[in-house]
């Protein structure tokens, strides 16, 4: 059996399907081959979509004209806007889903694309001709040629999970894992290593007694993820809960540390430090008396609960008695244990920035296999693999990547293939220097122009922020061209705890001011309450991203000329022939990882670690700059 298509995607996870869904909506005829069809879209961990940093990942990609943040609101059973209490750089969305209808919407979504076929099998190795990728074999003795592979494999690649002395092999709890794609990539030269992952037990809603339990209740305003006005929030919305541990949790987990795989030495791979297991954090946080934990639902329909915090791989005995001795779950019943995950990943610095493999034409990587961890850093990988796929299957000669000044997505796989990874790669707002510019607020029209170009971005996407934009300028105006006199406005400066006018001032001088913001100043001017109800469909966002624009204008300028810096180097390219090894006034170090990561450019090249800035020097000089 041998069917030919212009892009083949390997896994329906995370970054398989926004690859699938890009491609396929690109118009290239598309296959997407996954072990189960029936799974496509799991949400393997925590049954959650954003969080810090996360967050802005998921609105970048529905900007783009991706679907996670469509599939997320559509499944959403609570929403909340976390760091509301900083600057809005900082603010960063994310929702609690129904993780069946999460499922079911992406199944939906991706049956629903004409271009995009789907085959359930497990592809066992790559056709390879010189040096690109034709196509894939799979266990069932089918191949499929194509003119693109994407890999997005995620935890499968011999997948082994650990229950304490418990070893079984596969890629997620009752699922097999992949053999055959590992030993081929690195038989063709492709480093790659093991890293580690780990979820929590699973327990039932009926033996929680929730009321020792503190409630958490989602937001109840306009956020979601969707900038398409037409996506809703519509399940019925429920709270998470949280509890603790304490210092009798820690005596039972420290009593069989020695039982524990990641302790013991059954487990040798890396695992991510910024999600650590129970046991992991009793040991690295030894003089703390309690760790936070989070109780949240699977679902609308569902009895089944997630603890967040209480990752493990101990034995099911141990994780049922340490459970037991926490508040509020003294009788609880387990659905199924926690347990820890290992997998192979391949070193990213073998990438580009449109995420094709060096050694491999027409091969891209995408997801865990790629060292990163989390369904958003998958998909945000995967929407740009699965773009320039579809633009390499057709020979456009084009190419697409983002810059650190552009998006969180950019800035994810710049410190991938530039610096590679040490640990699970997890996204963080400390990790883009450019955060103000980079808001959640404005992934629309950072992205979505970009989209609507390559064909991915829709008609009504893009009409959409046109009147967004066209109504953020009316607005604007208003505000600063509309004065107000001390007596409409001193009542409530002096409640805010702000000094009053003795003099009429512009609405926009005034909004400066820490304390006042822009319902307070619609209170209380006639102009201003006019101007906003004439505002279209979308009221709320032009009025938060107006007001953050005028707020923050300042250091938004800033940071726009900050990053116009990084623009001009990253614009100076660098042969691919070029021989490092023989520039002796380059740094020993340097000339290393220069020769080993091969920079596209000058920029490129600054963010390497262990390149210093004379380094930069001596290449500007070799560059005659």
């Amino acid at each position: 059996m041998t069917t030919t298509y212009d892009v083949i995607v390997v896994g329906a996870g995370h970054a398989g399907n926004e690859a699938a869904s890009a491609a396929a909506t690109m118009g290239s005829k598309t296959l997407l081959i996954t072990m189960n069809i029936n799974t496509i879209g799991q949400m393997s961990c925590n049954p959650a979509v954003g969080g810090i940093a996360k967050g802005q990942i998921v609105r970048e990609i529905d900007a783009l004209g991706g679907q996670m943040g469509i599939v997320t609101d559509r499944s959403a059973i609570q929403f909340r806007m976390l760091n509301r209490g900083k600057g809005p750089a900082m603010w960063s969305p994310r929702s609690q889903s129904d993780r069946k209808r999460f499922i079911e919407e992406w199944i939906h979504t991706l049956t629903n694309i004409s271009n995009l076929h789907i085959w359930q099998d497990c592809v066992t190795s790559l056709i390879i001709k010189g040096k690109e990728v034709v196509g894939v074999r799979t266990l069932l003795g089918a191949e499929f040629l194509s003119r693109s592979v994407v890999l997005t494999n995620g935890t499968f690649l011999n997948g082994l999970m650990h229950f304490g002395p418990v070893k079984l092999r596969g890629g997620r709890i009752a699922e097999p894992a992949s053999y055959g794609l590992s030993d081929q990539l690195a038989s063709l030269g492709f480093r790659m290593a093991r890293m580690k992952t780990g979820t929590p037990a699973r327990i039932d809603k009926r033996t929680i007694d929730f009321s020792r339990l503190t409630e958490q209740a989602g937001d109840d305003d306009f956020h979601k993820f969707s900038y398409l006005d037409s996506v809703c929030r519509d399940l019925k919305q429920m709270s998470c809960w949280i509890t603790y541990t304490n210092p009798h949790t820690h005596d039972i987990l420290r009593a069989h540390l020695t039982e524990s795989p990641l302790f013991n030495g059954q487990i040798a791979s890396i695992g991510p430090r910024y999600c650590p297991s129970i046991e992991t954090k009793i040991v690295t946080f030894a003089d703390k008396a309690s760790h936070q934990l989070f109780l949240e639902p699977e679902g609308v329909d569902s009895n089944e609960y997630y603890v967040n915090g209480f990752s493990s791989s101990l034995p099911m005995d141990v994780q049922m008695e340490a459970l037991h001795s926490i508040v509020g779950l003294e009788n609880v019943v387990l659905y199924r244990p926690g347990y820890a995950i290992e997998y192979d990943f391949f070193d990213p610095t073998q990438l580009y920035h449109t995420l094709q493999t060096k050694l491999l034409k027409r091969l891209f990587f995408a997801g865990q296999i790629n060292g990163t961890t989390g369904y958003e850093e998958a998909a945000g990988q995967g929407i740009i693999a699965g773009i320039n796929a579809h633009l390499t299957a057709h020979d456009t000669g084009d190419s697409f990547a983002l810059s650190r000044n552009e998006a969180y997505i950019g800035v994810l796989i710049d410190d991938l293939v530039n610096k590679g990874v040490d640990e699970p790669y997890r996204m963080f707002t400390s990790r883009a220097e450019y955060r103000i510019l980079l808001r959640q607020d404005n992934a629309d029209e950072r992205l979505t122009g970009k989209g609507f170009s390559l064909g991915l971005a829709s008609c009504e996407r893009h009409n959409l922020l046109t009147i967004k934009n066209q109504e953020k300028e009316r607005l604007a105006t208003v505000l600063q061209s509309t004065a107000i006199s001390p007596e409409d406005v001193n009542g409530m400066l002096e409640m805010v705890g702000s000094q009053p006018l003795s003099h009429s001032v512009k609405l926009s001088e005034l909004l400066l001011r820490p304390q006042v913001t822009l319902s307070l100043l619609i209170d209380c001017s006639a102009e201003l309450r006019e101007a906003v109800a004439s505002i279209p469909r979308i009221r709320e966002e032009v009025e938060e991203s107006v007001e953050i624009q005028l707020k923050y204008q300042g250091y938004i300028e800033r940071e726009r000329l900050s990053a116009e810096k990084l623009q001009r180097l990253d614009k100076i390219r660098l042969p691919e022939d070029f021989d490092y090894s023989a520039v002796q006034s380059l740094s020993t170090e340097a000339r290393q990882k220069l020769t080993r990561i091969k920079p596209r450019t000058i920029g490129d090249a600054e963010r390497i670690p262990g390149v210093s800035p004379n380094d930069i020097s001596v290449l500007l000089v070799l560059l005659g700059r």
